[in-house]
């Protein structure tokens, strides 16, 4: 029952206001003074115990704020630098490191054509020194054929001949 007269009157009171009549009506009377009095003295008293020591902690977060941006920001651009130094270093290690593996392969290339220099001397003079040994044996056993072949062209012709020829 309250909840439907609280309904009806707040219906009512819409009614009256949407219905575009003479509106509310303000009285401008001392009171309006005394709280705009109230209101001054409050915001004089409250302005430096309040008010300021909050504007000063949002200023200082803001300046906080802004350094630490520019603080990231210098160091984003040193950290770049330092990138770019690392690159370039790294760049001029590959260069001597490629240099040093072309040197180092340069002189393995070298030291191999000087080995095998070396063997293909070593196996010419083995070879050379070889078929002197072949020919001064080829020599040895030439004449002992010979020695050889006299005696038998001897007891040959003796026993040919049936005598013995000397």
């Amino acid at each position: 029952m309250l909840s439907s007269e609280f309904i009806s009157s707040s219906h009512a009171l819409l009614m009256s206001a949407s219905s575009g009549g003479a509106g509310v009506s303000v009285d401008f009377d001392g009171s309006v003074l005394v709280a705009f009095a109230v209101f001054l003295v409050l915001f004089l008293l409250l302005k430096p115990i309040l008010l300021d020591p909050y504007l000063k902690v949002v200023e200082a977060r803001d300046m906080r704020t802004v350094g630490a941006k520019a603080d990231a920001r210098s160091m984003d651009e040193r950290a770049g630098e330092i990138v770019k130094r690392y690159d370039c270093e790294l760049e001029k290690v590959r260069k001597v490191a490629g240099e040093e593996r072309e040197r180092l392969r340069s002189e393995a290339h070298k030291l191999e054509t000087q080995i095998l220099g070396e063997a293909r001397a070593d196996a010419a003079k083995m070879a050379v020194e070889g078929k002197d040994r072949i020919r001064e044996q080829a020599d040895l056993v030439r004449v002992e054929l010979q020695k050889l072949s006299d005696q038998l062209a001897q007891e040959a012709a003796s026993k040919v001949l049936g005598r013995n020829i000397s």
